[in-house]
């Protein structure tokens, strides 16, 4: 499991503990509601409010809540107007990071962005400067149970690119962005467990870390996913699993 995706299963279990609930339902319910001004509310013809709205589902959200964003996003309630904005940055061990936010404030946002890299090691660079190491693709999670043959099997029926297995997590499956929302309707059809569904940016290659490095990544990226303006966090290091376990606890 790359250093990376063991740092997204840290994340989930300190949702689970209730330690990032909070900020957990904060962000989903900001996706819901740009997602809504930008394709509409209804699911069936915005394949971007409908990942929101499973991540909602993952996270328990109550249906109220949803309906009350939606609703803020395609104007029927008043509500603060967001925009959404990457920024690109150097972690520690010169770690390229890409950070996604959805801001009603793009300047205090940009300042608090560019402080908590300066606060840990990092540097805030110019658009472009790190993007181009990473690809955009569609996500889904396969839940423990199948076997990989099995998994594969139909994944490639759904027009999936890869399956990546995630040791006790079970599976991810990766799809074309465009493809995101079929692939997982033919998983779910095929009789496999579909949990989690989303866009991601996998890098193309990756840094390892060990030491200061590794403990001082860690502490930036715990920063970053802190701030409520940050959507998502992606960055391309590799840690050692055990190491990683150690740092995090």
């Amino acid at each position: 499991m790359s250093g990376h995706n063991r740092w997204s299963k840290i994340k989930r279990q300190k949702a689970a503990m209730g330690a990032t609930k909070g900020k957990l339902y904060s962000k989903v319910v900001k996706e819901i509601t740009v997602s809504a001004r930008l394709g509409g509310g209804d699911p069936a013809g915005n394949p971007r409010l409908r990942v929101a709205l499973g991540l909602a589902r993952e996270a328990n959200i109550p249906k109220d809540t949803v309906e009350r964003a939606i609703k803020k996003g395609t104007g029927e309630l008043e509500g603060e107007r967001y925009e959404e904005v990457m920024y690109e940055g150097y972690g520690p061990g010169g770690v390229a990071v890409l950070v996604e936010c959805v801001t009603d404030n793009r300047n205090r946002t940009s300042a608090d962005v560019r402080s908590t890299f300066g606060h840990h090691g990092g540097n805030l660079g110019a658009e472009g400067a790190v993007a181009w190491m990473f690809q955009k693709k569609g996500i889904v999670t396969v839940k423990p149970g199948p076997e990989e043959d099995a998994v594969l099997e139909k994944a490639l029926e759904a027009g999936a690119e890869d399956v990546v297995p995630q040791g006790a997590d079970g599976f991810e499956v990766r799809t074309a962005p465009v493809d995101l929302h079929t692939v997982a309707t033919g998983l779910e059809s095929g009789g496999l467990p579909v949990g989690e569904q989303k866009w991601a940016y996998l890098p193309q290659n990756t840094v390892q870390l060990d030491g200061d490095n590794a403990k001082k990544m860690l502490k930036l990226m715990d920063a970053l996913e802190d701030n409520d303006d940050v959507q998502n966090v992606h960055a391309n290091f590799e840690i050692d699993e055990s190491l990683m376990e150690s740092l995090s606890q």
